[in-house]
């Protein structure tokens, strides 16, 4: 079984992180993740993430250093997550991919539901804070 290899942003803007609610019917449908996407053939991931950004919130980012690298062997197929430092270079956020954004702080990103697979970026979110 191929891995999947997904690239994510990790954006943190006066103490709050960026999180997206995935579409309803969607794999994951409903729950909060770390914006991003699926890394196509052949493609850079961040370049992907670049692409995905733009697609689906209509921003501009500069995708900085790893922040964190996850596999996560789902049931249906395993994926490698990797989550970028980012920050917005243009554009306004707009709920283009997604069914909702929102800035959260480290208090609530603990407590919405996410995919199993950003539970390790969550927890060095909140490790960072201590």
């Amino acid at each position: 079984m191929k891995t999947l290899i997904v690239a994510a942003a990790v954006i943190i803007d006066h103490g709050k992180v960026l999180v997206t609610q995935r579409k309803e019917g969607s794999a994951h449908g409903l729950l909060w993740e770390f914006p991003g996407g699926k890394v196509k053939e052949g493609e850079e991931p961040r370049v992907a993430l670049r692409r995905e950004l733009k697609e689906e919130l209509d921003i501009e980012v500069e995708v900085g250093r790893i922040f964190e690298a996850v596999f996560h062997p789902y049931p249906s197929f395993p994926i490698l997550l990797l989550a970028y430092q980012c920050r917005i270079e243009r554009g306004l956020l707009k709920p283009l991919g997604c069914r909702d954004l929102r800035w959260v702080n480290l208090e609530e990103l603990n407590g919405l539901s996410m995919p199993s697979a950003d539970d390790p970026i969550r927890r060095r979110l909140s490790s960072l804070r201590k």
